[in-house]
């Protein structure tokens, strides 16, 4: 027998206000999962996500699944479950697409079959391409360090799609401090939000900090340590989130699995968490958990300690010949790696 879920009021859901007056549900459903799961299972998941309250939905034309997530969502616009307008609908250009940007939108709008994107967002903010599923190892001859006006010429392209209606804002991904303070003063429209990683084990405190002071809204992925991430991006050295004591300690106050305490700290922290699963009892209890139950502001600090800097999406198959390690990406010391 099928289980049936009640679904959330959406309203009760928090959102955050945007530096263009508009406003994201504080809770997004990510839908990177082709490494584990079909297609039709992300889709079908977002379907029912959109069902049991769900509003915002986190997409990527490389995971390869957008045709499949235009079709659920347009089939609970038809059902009268939802109209566009009440969604929050993200997508992003991937590297490959860094010099054809307003056509690489264009497809995702219309395999999405969408008129406009609520966010748009530079994947990576360079053009190193690894085709999808390949190993850690695995290295593109072609790929070079960061360029400060080729990230530009791809910015003013993002841009263009603001001023043609085709995007509501614009925003950034896996960035740095040391690239925002060489690119910021060069913008005409500032980025909407900052894509990152972010969870307990990974707390980014000094990046978090400064997007915040540039009205830059930080959106955290992989909010729970990412257990069903690339084997490619799996090291032994890896923190497991869900298992730190100080994780655990709330969960067992609450009576809730990790998962959702590492949510409730997202949220109450300030970022916004896009949590993927296919489950509906795990996405509906990790939107719950934005407004239910809050966790105690000495759990908070106590969370606060859980920080071991444990990146868990290292990118180094985005590496240049050249590079050093998969740290170079990253910009540790302050200065970009060349």
């Amino acid at each position: 027998m099928t289980e049936v879920y009640k679904a959330v009021d959406p309203t009760l859901v928090p959102k955050k206000t945007l530096r263009s007056g508009d406003q994201i549900p504080a809770v997004g459903l990510g839908t990177f999962g082709s490494d584990r799961f079909t297609h039709e299972e992300v889709a079908e998941a977002v379907k029912e996500a959109i069902r049991l309250g769900y509003r915002h939905i986190d997409c990527a034309a490389v995971y390869m699944n957008e045709k499949h997530i235009g079709k659920a969502i347009a089939e609970v616009i038809a059902e009268g479950t939802v109209t566009r307008e009440e969604l929050w609908i993200t997508g992003k250009v991937w590297n490959d697409r860094h010099t054809e940007v307003v056509k690489a939108c264009q497809e995702t709008l219309d395999d999405l079959q969408l008129d406009y994107l609520d966010l748009y967002l530079v994947h990576w903010p360079f053009p190193n391409y690894h085709a999808p599923g390949c190993d850690g190892d695995s290295r593109n001859p072609d790929s070079k360090p960061f360029s400060i006006e080729e990230f530009m010429s791809t910015w003013k392209q993002m841009e263009s799609l603001v001023e043609a209606g085709k995007v509501r804002n614009i925003g950034t991904s896996n960035m740095t401090v040391a690239k925002f303070e060489k690119v910021l003063p060069l913008m005409n429209v500032l980025p909407a939000v900052n894509e990152m990683e972010l969870h307990p084990c990974f707390q980014q405190p000094a990046l978090f900090d400064y997007a915040v002071s540039k009205g830059i809204q930080p959106i955290g992925f992989c909010p729970i340590g990412s257990p069903t991430r690339p084997d490619r991006d799996k090291t032994e050295t890896d923190a497991v989130d869900i298992e730190h004591p100080a994780v655990v300690k709330v969960a067992k106050r609450l009576g809730v699995h990790p998962a959702v305490v590492c949510i409730k700290w997202a949220v109450q922290r300030g970022q916004i968490p896009i949590p993927f699963s296919v489950r509906p009892n795990e996405y509906l209890s990790n939107l719950e958990s934005s407004f239910k139950d809050p966790i105690t502001p000495e759990e908070m600090e106590e969370l606060a300690t859980a920080d071991c800097n444990s990146r868990l999406i290292k990118g180094q198959v985005f590496l240049w010949e050249g590079a050093n390690s998969w740290e170079d990406l990253w910009d540790l010391d302050g200065n970009i790696a060349q």
